[in-house]
């Protein structure tokens, strides 16, 4: 019988493309099913937000300037990382959350899901643009063109009870394909989320693009929500109470909110409609003289 100490992960936050350990030093142990524990999580702080935010800030220059083919390849090659870790993100859904969740899904199929979705929202880059877009009628010698802008830094928040990958991956990969940048908080399987980081940072992501945050709701989501450099909020079935934070938290600056409370996450051709990229979106609308 040996003797040797099991060295656990500690499971980090993932911050302008780095993976920092929380500001505050809070962590707690992630308990499997059978009594043991398999690593540590950080809990994020406020402060841990408001950086992730200024990372989000900073790469939005360059995410929403990208070519839609550009960000189409590296939603793609962040699918392709996510396959190669089928086997241990699945293990970790199983250990951790029970095999099936309060989704239903199993966690192979949660992994094959959030893969596909990825994939989804990689090919719906360099197109949204001609289902969303349109030239508009006009009194007059000019074409009148509206096409879709991203809208800036978008807040995700999976709720409570979603499955704890495709729960992220349904509500931020919308809001990066058409080139936003996020900022994603969850209460979820701590482990799963940092993964997710470990993904994001292998898959040509310019830093700062995307960022993980796990900790307290309660916490997290009145500050985000409240943010004046957040734009947007795209949130799952996060309760009534947390709904309202949101509502208040957004009503200073006006940002764009869409609470989804019921997700039937297993329904791929409803969760790829580009229905999940317009809340998202602004749009530029250009006047240009026609020629004899």
């Amino acid at each position: 019988m040996s003797d040797r100490l099991d060295v656990l992960k500690t499971y980090k936050l993932f911050i302008g493309g780095a993976f920092p350990r929380t500001e505050s030093g809070r962590s707690e142990p992630i308990v499997g099913l059978d009594g043991r524990v398999l690593g540590h999580s950080c809990n994020a702080s406020r402060k841990d937000l408001r950086e992730a935010v200024v990372a989000a800030r900073k790469a939005l220059p360059g995410w929403s300037g990208a070519t839609a083919y550009n960000r189409g390849q590296i939603l793609y090659r962040m699918a392709e990382m996510l396959e190669g870790k089928r086997a241990e993100v699945a293990g970790l859904l199983e250990s951790v959350a029970g095999g099936a969740g309060a989704s239903g899904l199993a966690p192979q199929r949660e992994v094959e899901l959030a893969v596909d979705r990825l994939v989804a929202f990689a090919g719906w880059s360099d197109k949204i643009a001609q289902v969303l877009g349109s030239q508009n009628p006009v009194a007059g010698p000019y074409w009148n063109i509206s096409t879709p802008e991203p809208t800036g830094v978008i807040g995700v928040v999976p709720g409570r009870g979603e499955p704890s990958l495709l729960g992220m991956v349904s509500l931020f990969a919308p809001a990066m394909c058409v080139g936003n940048c996020v900022v994603i908080v969850t209460q979820g399987n701590p482990a799963v989320a940092s993964v997710l980081g470990e993904v994001m940072a292998t898959s040509d992501l310019p830093a700062g693009a995307a960022n993980v945050l796990t900790g307290a709701l309660d916490e997290l989501v009145p500050v985000l929500a409240a943010h004046r450099d957040v734009d947007g909020i795209h949130a799952g079935a996060v309760g009534e109470e947390l709904g309202k934070a949101i509502g208040t938290g957004v009503a200073e600056n006006l940002k764009r909110v869409k609470i989804r409370p019921k997700i039937d996450h297993a329904d791929a051709i409803a969760c790829h409609a580009p229905s999940w990229v317009e809340p998202f979106v602004e749009f530029k609308t250009v006047w240009h003289p026609v020629g004899a």
